[in-house]
């Protein structure tokens, strides 16, 4: 509907330029927006405003003559000028009787657009490291990059989804080394495990595995183990330097290609359950990049060069930094440490530049919100090896807080004290945690009641949106069960006796879905569907208690019907691009 107000408006001034009334050669984009206030209009349009100083006229003087030349339409009753030159569109009811016809033609269809063009954009999500189970934290991150790349989808972009595989670097070598520790103790080793590692059971179910597959071959004494290690932190010492010497310490007696296989038993069983997770949940990637090829293929070496090439890097301290000060960020960052192991900030430059490099427009980046600083270095980076750090753009998501019985759970992966995604979703659903985890803006801090996702009230909002579907759905089982016939052309043809409130009220919501799918995926918003849904259920369900649909009257009946079959059209739409089911029955 905004569309063909906005043909109408554009065809209106390419005749008074062609006319000689409007001498400006490069015509804006037309925009039309809905008014707030239906009294004024369903639409207003302030182009008269925008062009009035290029024009030389003044705006309600220009207005009156984009409305004198407007073309007729049948969907436009009348239009009016307001304020300063403000153009209000007031629809004919044909125009929102139309909708219910389109949507019923174009289905699964109805909210896609080719606004897109085709144009390559890749979307990164979740990409936690493979050291421990996903979490609840996880599940956010999850769902919203999930949800933008499919808004994104929907309106015409050709959308990769792509998940960057941690399996290189210092946190790998902890959950490795920590696999090891437990295999000693399983071996009867006694050793003080230390307080910088992994602790969760999967570390002890990953160590069994290792066990049952070389019994105590690996093993090696708790003095051998502790040779030259410095304190841990209990001790009085520096958990970091001790952990980095446990990890020197497995390395060396296990030799590489032993602590390789623990290295990769830890990861490939980790990764295996991540993928099975983020799968259940309705989560899919087309590519799982790893850290490590980055690495193997030299990519890290090649970019690092770049930057010394390019004058950006300099040796402090035995390590080598790159000087983001001079892009804008606080301070200076390592990219190679004293000890010649690169840092994950190198890694992570040499993968930014490699997307750019396979050509994507643009690259959305999704985050937990505690990356927030790391954002400044990786676009001074990009900067600095020439490439453009506008074609990045990094979306900050807070994690979620759980609540059960009104108590906030404790979570930490080093710990092992968490809630797995898994538990969460066999414990409310898939449909529950979807739909909950993008109510809100992703940079909004967001409290998950497990005890409202669980319930079947109307306060829970997946419920009360799935109950209107399944309504609808109830309707038209009972339509059959009665045996009366039903003619949906008969329906688009009799859309004229849907004259009451409540009807031409459901009508316009209809009508906005596509504009609300276009914002939602342009400003990576999918909360604004699952808002929009909850006002579409409402406005369904008030017409569903004010109303008898299967009403004695053939065209009234097939009107009503259409119209309430078109809602369950876009519900399921809606839902299906939230990663959410439309069930029939419930």
């Amino acid at each position: 509907m905004k569309s063909h107000l906005q043909q109408l408006v554009s065809r209106a001034l390419e005749s008074l330029r062609e006319k000689g009334d409007l001498e400006i050669e490069n015509l804006p984009a037309v925009k039309v927006d809905r008014t707030r206030d239906r009294r004024h209009g369903d639409f207003a349009c302030n182009i008269a405003m925008v062009l009035a100083k290029a024009a030389r006229r003044r705006p309600r003087e220009l207005a009156e003559a984009i409305v004198a030349a407007l073309p007729d339409s049948d969907q436009v009753e009348r239009v009016e000028i307001a304020g300063p030159g403000f153009i209000n569109f007031f629809m004919t009811p044909v125009a929102w009787q139309r909708v219910v016809a389109s949507v019923l033609e174009q289905g699964e269809r109805f909210g896609r657009s080719e606004l897109g063009g085709g144009r390559p954009v890749q979307v990164e999500f979740v990409s936690a490291n493979p050291t421990g189970p996903l979490h609840v934290g996880h599940g956010r991150g999850a769902a919203y990059g999930a949800t933008v790349a499919d808004l994104l989808e929907a309106v015409g972009f050709r959308v990769h989804r792509e998940y960057y595989v941690n399996d290189a670097g210092r946190q790998m070598d902890i959950l490795a080394t920590s696999v090891w520790l437990r295999y000693l103790e399983l071996a009867g080793v006694e050793i003080d495990f230390p307080s910088n590692g992994y602790r969760g059971d999967y570390v002890w179910d990953i160590a069994a595995t290792l066990h049952r597959s070389h019994g105590d071959a690996w093993a090696v004494e708790g003095g051998e183990l502790m040779e030259g290690v410095p304190p841990d932190e209990p001790a009085g010492g520096d958990k970091e330097l001790h952990i980095d010497a446990l990890i020197a310490r497995a390395r060396a007696l296990l030799g590489e290609a032993r602590y390789r296989e623990v290295f990769d038993l830890a990861l490939h069983t980790i990764l295996a359950n991540i993928r099975r997770d983020l799968e259940e949940f309705g989560v899919r990637y087309d590519q799982w990049f790893s850290e490590r090829s980055l690495v193997e293929s030299g990519a890290v070496d090649r970019a690092i060069e770049r930057l010394r090439q390019s004058g950006h890097l300099y040796e402090k301290e035995g390590a080598l930094w790159f000087r983001s000060t001079d892009f804008g960020d606080e301070k200076d960052r390592v990219v190679v440490r004293e000890n010649g192991q690169k840092t994950y900030f190198a890694s992570d430059i040499a993968y930014h530049a490699d997307k750019l490099e396979r050509g994507f427009e643009r690259v959305i980046d999704v985050w937990g919100a505690d990356h927030h600083g790391y954002v400044p270095r990786v676009k001074a980076a990009l900067r600095a090896l020439g490439d453009d750090p506008s074609r990045l753009d990094v979306l900050l998501v807070q994690f979620a807080v759980l609540y059960r019985g009104g108590q906030k759970v404790q979570m930490s992966t080093r710990s092992g004290e968490f809630v797995t995604l898994r538990e969460l979703r066999e414990e409310v659903g898939n449909d529950a945690a979807r739909f909950f985890y993008v109510m809100r803006k992703c940079e909004q801090h967001m409290d998950f009641d497990l005890d409202l996702a669980k319930s079947r009230t109307n306060e829970n909002p997946v419920y009360y949106i799935q109950y209107a579907h399944a309504r609808v759905c109830s309707v038209l089982r009972q339509l059959e069960e009665k045996g009366l016939p039903r003619d949906r052309q008969e329906g688009n043809a009799h859309l004229h006796l849907l004259h009451e409130g409540h009807e031409q009220e459901l009508m316009v919501m209809l009508s906005r879905y596509p504009e609300v799918v276009e914002e939602a995926a342009l400003n990576e918003e999918p909360h604004q569907v699952a808002h929009y849904l909850r006002e579409l259920a409402n406005a369904f369900h008030t017409y569903y208690n004010a109303h008898t649909f299967l009403v004695e009257g053939a065209g009234l009946r097939d009107a009503r019907l259409n119209l309430i079959e078109a809602t369950r059209q876009v519900i399921a739409n809606g839902l299906g691009l939230l990663g959410v089911s439309a069930p029939e029955t419930m």
